[in-house]
C-alpha cells in the first residue's frame, strides 16, 4: 500500500525534531523543502499535522519550535494539582466564574438532587508552568455543600478541599472522553485556535457511600495534553 507523501515526510520530520530537541527552532519551511525534495504545500501539511499532534508548536510571528513532551493527565479520582507536581510541572488555576444555578435534568440527575434545585457552578481555567491547558467546569449541590464558596481558596485544589475542609471520602467514578471543537469563548481562554483539537471529559464521582458529589466538564488542548488509564482484568 503507498503511504501518502506528506506521511512519509511527517515521519522524517520526527526524526529532525528528537534531533533538534525541545525548544529548537524549525528550519524555515522553504528550506526544509528543498531539503526532502518535496513541494512547500507537502512539507506545510506535514508541519500542521505535527503542530495538531502536539509536536510541534506555532508562535506568531516567531516561527515553528519543537514542543515540550505532552503532560500526562491520569484517568482518576485524584488531584489535577498532585497529578503535575508529580510530573514536575506547577500547576494554578485562574476562577472564570464561580456563582449558582438551577439544575437542568440532566444535573439534577447526576447529583441526586430535584430540578431546579441550587447547585455551584465553578469554572476555572487549569495552567501547567504558566500556559493554559484546560478549562474546567464543576457543578455540587449546594444542599451537600453549602459552605463551599466559603472554605474554598481561589487558587486552590478542589478535592484537597473537599476532603480536608468538608470531610468528603471518594469512592468512584466515570468518565467519557471524546474530541471537540472548542467555542469560540473556550479557545479565547485557552490561548488557542478553534481549530486546534480539544478533548471534553464528562466525568460524575461519588463518595463511600455511593452519594453524588459532583458532575464535571473538563476541555483539554488536545496539544498540550494526553491521558493515562490503569486497566486491570
Amino acid at each position: 500500500m503507498d503511504v501518502p507523501l506528506h506521511f512519509a515526510v511527517k515521519t522524517r520530520l520526527v526524526d529532525l525534531l528528537e534531533r533538534l530537541g525541545e525548544g529548537a527552532a524549525l528550519p524555515p519551511e522553504r528550506t526544509l523543502a528543498a531539503e526532502f525534495g518535496v513541494s512547500r504545500w507537502t512539507m506545510r501539511q506535514a508541519i500542521r499535522e505535527l503542530v495538531a499532534d502536539g509536536r510541534l508548536r506555532a508562535r506568531q510571528g516567531q516561527g515553528t519550535f519543537v514542543a515540550t513532551p505532552k503532560l500526562i493527565q491520569p484517568l482518576a479520582l485524584v488531584s489535577y494539582t498532585e497529578a503535575l507536581r508529580a510530573q514536575g510541572h506547577e500547576p494554578a488555576r485562574e476562577v472564570v466564574a464561580f456563582e449558582e444555578v438551577d439544575a437542568d435534568a440532566e444535573l439534577a440527575d447526576g447529583l441526586g438532587v430535584a430540578v431546579g434545585a441550587p447547585v455551584h457552578r465553578l469554572e476555572r481555567v487549569l495552567f501547567a508552568d504558566g500556559q493554559p491547558i484546560g478549562l474546567e467546569i464543576t457543578y455540587l449541590a449546594v444542599e451537600r455543600f453549602p459552605t463551599l464558596r466559603a472554605v474554598l481558596r481561589p487558587t486552590g485544589s478542589l478535592y484537597r478541599c473537599l476532603t480536608d475542609e468538608l470531610g468528603v471520602r471518594f469512592g468512584e467514578g466515570e468518565e467519557v472522553v471524546e474530541t471537540v471543537i472548542a467555542s469560540p469563548r473556550e479557545a479565547e481562554l485557552l490561548q488557542a485556535t478553534q481549530s486546534m483539537p480539544m478533548f471534553l471529559l464528562h466525568r460524575r464521582s461519588r463518595d463511600v457511600d455511593g452519594r453524588p458529589i459532583e458532575v464535571v466538564r473538563s476541555l483539554y488542548r488536545g496539544d498540550r495534553v494526553a491521558f493515562r488509564a490503569t486497566l486491570r482484568p
